[in-house]
């Protein structure tokens, strides 16, 4: 299989040699491929213009995280026409520009582009899509319900004003939770919203299994949205950071603030994962914590930190867990203990 070679580090250390702009973006498609064979030819063409990121393909469809070099990007864009799968496929640019967000192209071959524990979904009716102008106007009403379908560390810090936000910890999770919220809201409008809509399609399909009827969806998610409300002057009904998928961790949509560092409380919306390498836990920490801990989530993983390299790959190795904190995916558990 074609895969990149290099560590990390030389990985990286390049990428801060570049001398060019990147551009990063996402897009995805539902869309019946051959992966296997698919998967190949897009790792070499994408490779062949220096493109980073994540994608990921599936019999199902392709979703892609990527940042495209600036001067290649007409390129990238002629490659996409190229494709029968690809042409014409809406791309979704970040808020921020020249980020560098990727190090690294990763390609790989999933049984689904989006985990959802469900069985075969009709995409034949996924409510209605709709734009930043209509979701302002729908939002006016009060009887209008919205609905975020990310996870709870990504509604953490940024979300629609009066959002309904599922305690979920993946999308799995989400979507059964996100019905039992608005059980007795089926005859209100509802709207969807997530990072870049991709999650929204399956949304919209189940809800509309459920019985709900006046089902919308924010096209383009809040990527989209952030775009359009700066390019049309609209007032953001969206407060805080957009969480994303690559090492920027978020793109700030407004300066509200609205999450607390997870050590000390107080308000910060910036995510980090521990640097314990054995951990690397996600988690909200501000500057101040940053420093007081190495960037660690509790003082047994700066511990750990603080070991030589040799030492903390034997404790890895040796499967040695410590008490001090349980870690469920992005969550810290009751047991976290900080001195």
């Amino acid at each position: 299989m074609l895969a990149n070679k290099y560590d990390k580090t030389t990985l990286k250390a390049r990428l801060d040699k570049e001398d060019f702009k990147r551009t990063t973006l996402s897009f995805y498609r539902y869309t019946q491929l051959e992966p296997e064979t698919f998967r190949d030819v897009l790792y070499k063409s994408f490779d062949a213009l220096q493109i980073f990121g994540r994608v990921y393909v599936a019999q199902e469809g392709i979703n892609a995280q990527i940042s495209v070099p600036n001067h290649h990007f007409e390129q990238f864009k002629e490659l996409l026409q190229s494709v029968a799968a690809l042409k014409n496929m809406p791309l979704k640019i970040a808020v921020a520009d020249d980020c560098k967000s990727f190090y690294k192209l990763i390609v790989r071959v999933k049984h689904k582009i989006v985990a959802d524990g469900l069985g075969e979904i009709d995409f034949s009716d996924v409510g209605n899509h709709i734009n930043a102008a209509e979701l302002n106007k729908a939002l006016d009403n009060p009887e209008t319900v919205i609905i975020d379908m990310r996870n709870h560390y990504e509604s953490e810090i940024g979300h629609f004003e009066g959002a309904l936000c599922p305690d979920a910890d993946t999308f799995r999770e989400a979507l059964p939770q996100a019905i039992a919220m608005a059980a007795d809201k089926k005859d209100k409008k509802i709207i969807l919203y997530c990072t870049g809509g991709i999650r929204c399609e399956k949304a919209g399909a189940y809800f509309k299994q459920h019985g709900f009827t006046d089902v919308n969806q924010l096209h383009g998610g809040i990527i989209a949205y952030a775009a359009q409300i700066k390019e049309q002057g609209l007032t953001s009904k969206f407060i805080g950071k957009n969480f994303v998928f690559d090492d920027r961790l978020g793109e700030r949509i407004t300066e509200d603030v609205i999450s607390k560092c997870h050590q000390c409380g107080q308000p910060c919306d910036t995510h980090t994962n521990c640097k314990n390498d054995d951990c690397h836990l996600l988690f909200i920490q501000c500057n101040n914590c940053k420093q007081k801990y190495d960037g660690c989530c509790t003082p047994v993983c700066q511990s750990i930190l603080a070991l030589p390299l040799s030492e903390q790959i034997k404790l890895r190795k040796g499967k040695i867990k410590t008490d001090t904190h349980a870690v469920y995916k992005s969550r810290l558990r009751p047991r976290l203990v900080l001195k």
